[in-house]
C-alpha cells in the first residue's frame, strides 16, 4: 500500500475513490512505461491505450498527488503565453497550428468526461476579470487573437456592470467571458481517467519512485522493488521529478501557489459571490483564482513561492486576497489550506522533446497545465503513433537555461515577480 498520503486538501478529503494500488513488486513488459500519474501521465496512457498500445503507469506517491490534484480546479483555454507571443517565435504560419491547438485540451477533458462517466463537478464557464482599464484593453486585444484563431462564439467582454453580475465584488472593472472554460474538482477527475486507463488494461503502480531509467532500445525503467522493460518511456513528472532526468531539471524550477477552501457556505450567500458559478481568475501577473466547489465551499487560490518552499502560514497569505474580493465572508471560517507546486520555465512555454531514441517528455506548464497536460498526452500518443507534425511543433519550442543556474534561478525569479507585481499595483 501507498507510503506518501494526499496532502490534506478539499480535493482528498472529499476524493471519490480512495483506494491505494499496489507498489510495483516484479519485473514487467509493456509497450510503454509512464513516470507519472499525473494529468499529462493519465492522458498518454488512455491515448495510447486506446491506440492499442499495452502501458504501465508508475508514479512515487498517489495518483494525483501533485499539481493534477491540487489545483485551483480551473480549465483555461490557450498557454501561460499566448498565441501571439509564440508566433514572434515560430512564425505566423506555424503559430496557426499553436492556435488550433490552444483550445483543444479543454475538448479533451469533457470528452473523457463524457466517454468514461466521470463524476468530478463540472461546470462551464469562466471569466477573466480586470483590475484596471490597461488590463480591459489586454482582454481586448486576447479576444480578437482568439477568435482569429478559430474560437468563435465563446468569448464575451463584460463591462462594470457585466462582470458585477458574475462576481459580486467591486475590485474588478470588467472582464471576459470565455463560455467553453470552466471548473472541476481536479483530483476527481484524475482518478476518474485513471479508472478509464486501468478499465483498458493499462496498469498503475503506486509508491513506486522511479530510481533511474537504463536507456537503450528497449528502455528498462527501475523502481526499489521492481522493474518495466518498454519500447518507449513517457516522463510526466513535472513538478515532482526531481533529480530523476538532470537535463530538464537544469531548464525548469519548481514553484508552490496556495490554496484555502471555507467551510460550506450558505446557499444564497454562495449564489449572491458568483450568481453563475463560473470560476474566476484577474489579469494580475501575481493572479489570485477562485470558484465555489460542488458542495458551496469557497475555493480560494494565489501567490508564487519560488522553489516550491511550503510557506509556515498559507492562510495569512491568502485570506486577506480573499477579503479584499469578497468581504462578505468575514468571520467564514477556512477548513482546508495546502500548497502545491507547477514547474516554471524561463519562456513561460511547455518544454517538449525526446531523450535518446525512445524517452518522450512534457513539462512545464508555467500554471496553465489542466488544459495543457491533456493536450499534451495526446501529442505523446500521436508521436508514439507515427504521428509527429503536433508534437515536433512544441519540441521545436527554445527550451531556456535559467541565468546562474540552480543558484540563482529563485532569486531572479523572484525578482522579475516583484517587478510585475509593482506593475499590477500601478496598474502601468
Amino acid at each position: 500500500m501507498s507510503a506518501i498520503p494526499h496532502t490534506g486538501s478539499y480535493y482528498a478529503a472529499s476524493a471519490n475513490d480512495k483506494v491505494e494500488r499496489a507498489r510495483l513488486q516484479e519485473s514487467i513488459e509493456a509497450d510503454v512505461c509512464v513516470i507519472g500519474a499525473g494529468y499529462t501521465g493519465l492522458s498518454a496512457a488512455l491515448h495510447l491505450l486506446e491506440l492499442g498500445f499495452s502501458v504501465v503507469v508508475l508514479d512515487a506517491a498517489r495518483i494525483g498527488w501533485g499539481a493534477s490534484g491540487r489545483n485551483g480546479g480551473q480549465i483555461v483555454n490557450s498557454y501561460s503565453r499566448d498565441i501571439d507571443t509564440i508566433e514572434k517565435t515560430v512564425g505566423k504560419e506555424q503559430a496557426k497550428l499553436f492556435g488550433k491547438m490552444a483550445f483543444e485540451g479543454g475538448r479533451i477533458i469533457r470528452e473523457r468526461i463524457a466517454k468514461y462517466n466521470i463524476s468530478c463537478d463540472l461546470k462551464d464557464g469562466g471569466v477573466f476579470a480586470a483590475m484596471n482599464e490597461k488590463q480591459m484593453g489586454h482582454l481586448r486585444h486576447q479576444k480578437q487573437l482568439w477568435e482569429s484563431h478559430g474560437h468563435m462564439g465563446q468569448l464575451e467582454l463584460l463591462d462594470g456592470k457585466g462582470i458585477r453580475s458574475v462576481v459580486n465584488t467591486e475590485r474588478y472593472v470588467g472582464g471576459m467571458l470565455d463560455k467553453s472554460g470552466g471548473h472541476i474538482h481536479p483530483l476527481n477527475l484524475a482518478l476518474g481517467e485513471a479508472r478509464a486507463v486501468e478499465s483498458l488494461g493499462g496498469k498503475i503502480f503506486e509508491d513506486s519512485a522511479v530510481l533511474r531509467v537504463d536507456e537503450g532500445d528497449n528502455p528498462v525503467v527501475h523502481t526499489a522493488t521492481g522493474s518495466v522493460k518498454a519500447k518507449f518511456v513517457v516522463v510526466a513528472g513535472n513538478a515532482y521529478l526531481g533529480k530523476l532526468m538532470p537535463e530538464l531539471q537544469a531548464k525548469s524550477m519548481p514553484c508552490g501557489t496556495q490554496v484555502i477552501t471555507t467551510e460550506p457556505l450558505d446557499e444564497d450567500l454562495a449564489a449572491s459571490l458568483l450568481p453563475q458559478d463560473y470560476c474566476v481568475e484577474d489579469c494580475n501577473y501575481l493572479l489570485d483564482y477562485f470558484r465555489l466547489s460542488g458542495d458551496k465551499r469557497m475555493i480560494y487560490g494565489g501567490g508564487v513561492v519560488y522553489g516550491a518552499r511550503d510557506p509556515a502560514d498559507i492562510e495569512s497569505l491568502i485570506i486577506p486576497n480573499m477579503l479584499k474580493t469578497f468581504p462578505q465572508l468575514k468571520g467564514v471560517k477556512v477548513d482546508y489550506a495546502w500548497t502545491g507546486n507547477f514547474l516554471l520555465t524561463l519562456s513561460r512555454l511547455p518544454q517538449v522533446g525526446r531523450i535518446g531514441k525512445n524517452i518522450y517528455y512534457s513539462q512545464g506548464c508555467s500554471g496553465h497545465g489542466v488544459t495543457y497536460t491533456h493536450l499534451a498526452g495526446k501529442l505523446i500518443a500521436e508521436m508514439l503513433n507515427g504521428q509527429a507534425t503536433r508534437f515536433d511543433a512544441f519540441a521545436a519550442l527554445p527550451h531556456y537555461p535559467f541565468p546562474g543556474g540552480h543558484a540563482l534561478r529563485v532569486p531572479f525569479s523572484a525578482l522579475g515577480a516583484w517587478y510585475y507585481s509593482l506593475r499590477d499595483k500601478l496598474g502601468v
